[in-house]
């Protein structure tokens, strides 16, 4: 874990014990250093810009939190220096498996979390967006 001081973390199987899903998330965070802000990210390829996995909820979040490791990466950041996310689906329905796929990406992280669900994104063939911000310690 980063030397953020994250505020109450807990694991939504506790929190939503109907639903089958297993993210380390906080109520807040309080860190200091060099902040990084990511764009909203999507299921695409970052070089050609080609939409990928139309139709899957689950294959988009994957290439979403892709793209966001290697954008967070070239900012000389990782994972563990993510503090916030919010979450756009343009479902509810998808929540789970992209909640599921995003926590495979942020175990142990424990960012706070804001999930939305929007009536639909820049492309109707998008249905998860995922904006991070990160601060890299001091």
């Amino acid at each position: 874990m980063t030397t953020h001081k994250r505020i109450r973390p807990f694991n939504t199987k506790d929190t939503y014990p109907e639903q089958k899903l297993d993210n380390d998330l906080s109520q807040g965070v309080v860190a200091r250093g060099t902040m990084v802000f990511l764009r909203g990210q999507v299921s695409q390829d970052l070089d050609s810009r080609e939409t990928l996995h139309i139709g899957d909820a689950a294959q988009q979040t994957e290439k979403t939190m892709q793209n966001i490791a290697l954008l967070l990466d070239e900012a000389g950041s990782c994972m563990d220096h993510v503090c916030r996310i919010v979450v756009y689906l343009t479902d509810i329905r998808y929540r789970e498996a992209v909640y599921q796929e995003m926590g495979k990406w942020l175990k142990g992280v424990y960012p706070c979390s804001t999930g939305i669900v929007v009536p639909a994104l820049a492309r109707p063939e998008w249905v998860v967006e995922i904006e991070v911000t990160a601060v890299i310690p001091d």
